[in-house]
């Protein structure tokens, strides 16, 4: 959808320690799957609602919120909809670094 502002900008493109992703979608039950970075990231809800799991902790974010994925903790967010969500992910970083993880909350493929 062209209205939907989502993409990755390194911080070492620009020179800065800071990596900033915008993820958009309007798939409900949709988001990044669960994954671990070793630096803190950020979330800003900035619009609709997302189930956010950081570590054990379960979170309902909506529009405004702001929450923190500590460093080696793994996390993951889906869209609850309605409609639209879209994140900024601010990652602690100058690169996107990520190690994607079997999510304990799925059944494991046969």
């Amino acid at each position: 959808d062209e209205r939907l502002w989502k993409g990755v900008l390194e911080g070492k493109t620009i020179g800065t320690d800071v990596t900033v992703i915008f993820y958009a979608t309007e798939e409900t039950g949709v988001g990044p799957k669960w994954h671990v970075h070793p630096y803190d990231e950020i979330f800003i809800v900035r619009t609709g609602r997302a189930l956010f799991t950081i570590g054990e902790t379960r979170t309902e974010a909506t529009a405004g919120d702001i929450l923190l994925g500590p460093a080696n903790i793994p996390h993951k967010y889906t869209n609850l909809g309605p409609g639209l969500l879209e994140a900024t992910d601010i990652h602690v970083s100058d690169r996107w670094i990520q190690t994607d993880l079997d999510d304990p909350e799925l059944e494991p493929a046969d």
